[in-house]
């Protein structure tokens, strides 16, 4: 499984202490075994299946996707709880 990261996840992991990072990371990497682990909810109001994963007060929001039979973890945006979904 491929992970992408958008500009906007990797902008948020990149003001983030290194003890959230990790913990963040650590999350994503439970994402993609089978199945996925972690709290994990669907987004309502979305066509193409974005769900969310709560890391403590940060916000995941990803998506799974095929491309040439290959299985890519889409990371679309990470955040705080409160500013995540605005």
């Amino acid at each position: 499984m491929k992970i992408i990261f958008t500009k906007n996840a990797l902008r948020y992991l990149d003001k983030q202490p290194k003890k959230n990072v990790q913990r963040i990371r650590d999350a994503i990497i439970k994402l993609t075994l089978k199945p996925p682990e972690g709290d994990i909810a669907v987004l309502q109001g979305y066509s193409d299946n974005r769900k969310r994963l709560r890391v403590g007060a940060s916000r995941i929001i990803f998506k799974h996707t095929m491309d040439n039979q290959i299985e890519i973890l889409l990371i679309i945006d990470i955040g705080n709880r409160g500013d995540i979904y605005k």
